[in-house]
């Protein structure tokens, strides 16, 4: 169901009676969808998680791809992991997790410093920010792990995925995080399998690792 959580901000909540963790699930730059509703349902009942998913550009909901990637300069960290940590407090779970896809990811990386989270992992999750992406309010996602008290963290990795080159994975494995990686794989093959890039049989697997690594 959509609950307003207390920034003001829209998210998608499955509430599991009795449920000992929460789950935060921060969707990819084109937000909620039915696609993350789906995603929402699924690990709830599968897991006996709740899980809360926030809306990315909150309040521009309406904005079309094209334009939320030119937008991307104009988000600011403080407001989006205030999104973050609000929809771990609306899981009403003392332990809570926190995974994300593409742009989400990003904020995966990022959030995972804020100490809020036990664990963390990140699906193809940009470890630098992008030039075009670059904004006063955007943060470096390694500046903020280094800065901050890291839970552990888990990057789910394609080869090919342009987002993602060898040297900035290296780094992010330097700054702690497990890394899997997928021989071959581009941006954004596991979660929506309707993308070209998707590949089922990987992406079930990273579903498996993510899971068992959050479950911990």
């Amino acid at each position: 169901m959509r609950i307003e959580l207390s920034t003001g901000t829209s998210a998608e909540l499955v509430r599991v009676e009795g449920a000992d963790r929460g789950l935060v699930l921060i969707p990819d730059m084109m937000g909620l969808r039915p696609l993350f509703d789906d995603h929402v349902a699924r690990i709830a009942a599968e897991q006996g998680w709740t899980v809360c998913a926030p809306q990315l550009f909150a309040g521009r909901e309406d904005l079309p791809i094209e334009k939320r990637i030119g937008a991307a300069c104009e988000l600011v960290d403080d407001q989006v992991l205030a999104d973050v940590l609000a929809a771990a407090d609306a899981t009403e779970c003392e332990t809570v997790v926190l995974t994300g896809f593409c742009m989400g990811g990003m904020y995966t990386i990022k959030a995972a410093a804020t100490g809020r989270f036990h664990r963390a992992a990140a699906f193809y999750g940009m470890i630098r920010i992008p030039d075009d992406w670059k904004g006063p309010g955007q943060g470096e996602p390694l500046e903020l792990l280094a800065a901050g008290d890291p839970c552990p963290l888990l990057a789910i990795i394609g080869t090919d995925d342009p987002f993602t080159p060898a040297e900035y994975v290296a780094e992010l494995e330097e700054a702690g995080a497990v890394i899997v990686s997928y021989e071959g794989a581009d941006h954004g093959f596991v979660h929506d399998p309707v993308r070209p890039a998707h590949r089922p049989h990987d992406a079930a697997d990273a579903w498996r690792h993510v899971i068992e690594f959050l479950s911990q």
